[in-house]
């Protein structure tokens, strides 16, 4: 695996995703990911650690998606534990995650929720 960057607040780990989702590197998006993280993807579903993730992301990026930077909210931090959290560009929803930080002082994703929907009425 190639040495990537680390996040080494938890607010980078959203810069350092949109970095490498642009750049096609689906390896580098899983690289922001614990071993055996849980991302909320597709929709209704989960992903289930890091390799998966990474499956996950060559199918998405095969597309070609763009993705803007979302404007991070406050990051709420309890000893190695972060919630981060941004509302998307379009105004729908949030995204939130659960980080860790590392033994090397660094932060990867251990629970990822990248689209909340507001509940219908």
């Amino acid at each position: 695996m190639p040495e990537y960057e680390k996040a080494m607040r938890p607010e980078d780990i959203t810069r350092l995703f949109v970095e490498r989702s642009n750049a096609g590197d689906a390896a580098g998006v899983a690289a922001l990911y614990e071993q055996d993280a849980v991302m909320a993807y597709p929709p209704g579903g989960q992903t289930v650690g890091r390799d998966a993730i990474r499956a996950l992301w060559e199918k998405v990026l095969a597309n070609r998606p763009r993705f803007e930077p979302e404007q991070p909210l406050p990051t709420l931090i309890s000893g190695d534990i972060a919630l981060t959290s941004t509302p998307p560009k379009d105004g729908t929803g949030a995204r939130a995650q659960v980080v860790r930080r590392q033994p090397d002082g660094s932060w990867l994703r251990l629970l990822d929720q990248p689209e909340f929907v507001p509940p219908t009425r």
